[in-house]
């Protein structure tokens, strides 16, 4: 039989590759997983489930049921582990061999099936690979060969496919971001590709944007999804950037600007909006980013006792802040992310882009992105003109108290990214985020003005170098490339 060979790196390519298989399974279908203990066939098998019920629920291991049934909208799935018998006389009690016929099979230790193995079943076999696994894929014939060949396609493949059965035919690459998507223009539409093995994930996309277009914003709508794979196919918006219009016409900022602090009340958190709260831990975790990525990229690498402060102090600073669950925040709101449509009416004047990380927190997050940009410079006095705009259509809101809560998140903010583009130079490879962290860091630093955030900014002032000229051409020569 003819084998591929799929490299798994981490537990995330395998469920990616749990999430590929379970998107080509139909009825009769069986995945026989061999493996040594510890080679990831549960993983793989619980990946399937989960993609198959469209849901990240827990799916128990069956080591001691025998098997585990869940019905999807696809039919039947019936998850077996066979480690505890002796042989295929004892297959009766499971009821595996009438599984077979109408239901998705995934059987661990296939071995004990002997010559009772379904004839076109994919034999999926998992083994060391460095750090990391490998899968090697074989069938004898049958719908496992189908699906061999089908996980052999290259993701090349993988985005025509989606792409012709959707009606479009060439797609051209368009510039990347900073993330692992990549994005096309096919036809008259916008093609995303992001791979959930490289980091990415199209559900969370798909979520928000329900959530955004039912508050009658202009999120893109989704004209077609492969979520197992990771496409999907959207309304093109048009190519009228704030930023772009801005730089062009700088006598349209202060209105751009206004429609977009103008949305804002329109993000208000609902009941409905099932999204993860932007805690306090998220929060922390993300300020690590300062000292995990930029200190050792400046050469200042913190020891543990350093970074435990750093930790602490951002804690101490955020903690009320990160209480507040009062907006949907989508995190990257900013004059890159925002289009202007002024043929469409009200908030929807203002598309919007890149939303997938959204959260639920403290609107100032969202003006936050908005007004300290890492990307451009605001007019002078447009970014108070803004808050006070902000402020002032919310009649009830203590001016003090949000004020105070915009630094701080700005700080929170901030220290994030000086980490990210560090990050992505020294890892990814693209040193040209390095020339906008001076900016980033003149935002910092003026957020770190405030009294509660005074531990937070003698923190950075002892032990966080600054991004001076020399220090950052020093960066980019040694991890460029």
């Amino acid at each position: 039989m003819d084998t591929l060979r799929i490299s798994l790196p981490d537990a995330r390519a395998t469920d990616a590759l749990g999430r590929r298989l379970a998107g080509l399974l139909v009825p009769g279908d069986a995945v026989l997983l061999t493996g040594d203990l510890g080679m990831g066939k549960s993983t793989l098998a619980r990946a399937v489930v989960q993609a198959m019920i469209g849901a990240d629920e827990p799916v128990p291991s069956p080591t001691y049921t025998l098997t585990a049934e869940y019905d999807t909208p696809r039919g039947r799935i019936v998850h077996a582990d066979l480690y505890r018998l002796s042989g295929p006389d004892e297959l009766e009690e499971t009821g595996l061999e009438e599984a077979f016929g109408d239901a998705v099979t995934l059987v661990e230790w296939p071995d004990r099936l002997e010559d009772r193995a379904p004839p076109g079943a994919l034999h999926v076999t998992l083994e060391q690979e460095g750090t990391g696994r490998r899968a090697l894929l074989s069938a004898a014939g049958g719908r496992g060969a189908l699906l061999r060949a089908a996980l052999g396609r290259s993701r090349d493949d993988l985005r025509a496919d989606f792409l012709r059965g959707a009606g479009i035919g060439d797609a051209t690459p368009l510039r990347g971001d900073a993330s692992n998507r990549r994005y096309f223009l096919a036809g008259p539409h916008i093609a995303m590709d992001a791979p959930y093995a490289a980091g990415e994930d199209v559900r969370p996309f798909v979520a928000v944007t329900a959530m955004l277009r039912e508050r009658g914003l202009s999120a893109p709508a989704i004209l077609a999804a492969d979520t197992a794979n990771g496409f999907l196919l959207l309304e093109h918006l048009g190519d009228a950037l704030f930023a772009r219009l801005c730089e062009a016409d700088p006598g349209q900022e202060a209105a751009l600007y206004a429609a977009a602090v103008d949305l804002m009340p329109a993000l208000a958190s609902r009941a409905g909006d099932a999204l993860p709260p932007y805690d306090l831990d998220t929060m922390e975790r993300e300020a690590m980013l300062l000292t995990d990525w930029w200190c050792p990229a400046a050469g200042a690498a913190l020891t543990e006792e350093r970074r435990a402060e750093w930790a602490g102090l951002v804690r101490a600073a955020l903690a009320g802040v990160a209480a507040d669950r009062s907006a949907l925040v989508l995190r990257d709101y900013h004059a890159e992310n925002l289009l202007w449509l002024p043929e469409r009416e009200g908030d929807a004047r203002v598309g919007l882009l890149d939303y997938q990380d959204a959260l639920i927190g403290h609107p100032a997050y969202d003006l936050v992105s908005l007004l300290e940009d890492a990307r451009r410079d605001l007019t002078p006095g447009l970014a108070e003109a803004m808050v006070a705009r902000f402020v002032a259509a919310r009649p009830g809101l203590d001016a003090r108290a949000f004020r105070r809560d915009y630094d701080l998140l700005g700080a929170q903010r901030n220290a994030k990214i000086v980490g990210i583009f560090a990050r992505l130079c020294l890892r990814d490879g693209k040193p040209r985020y390095l020339s906008m962290i001076p900016r980033v860091w003149a935002h910092l630093m003026r957020d770190l003005r405030r009294e509660e955030a005074r531990g937070m900014r003698d923190f950075v002032e002892a032990h966080v170098p600054p991004p001076t000229d020399a220090r950052l051409a020093r960066i980019a020569a040694e991890h460029g490339r």
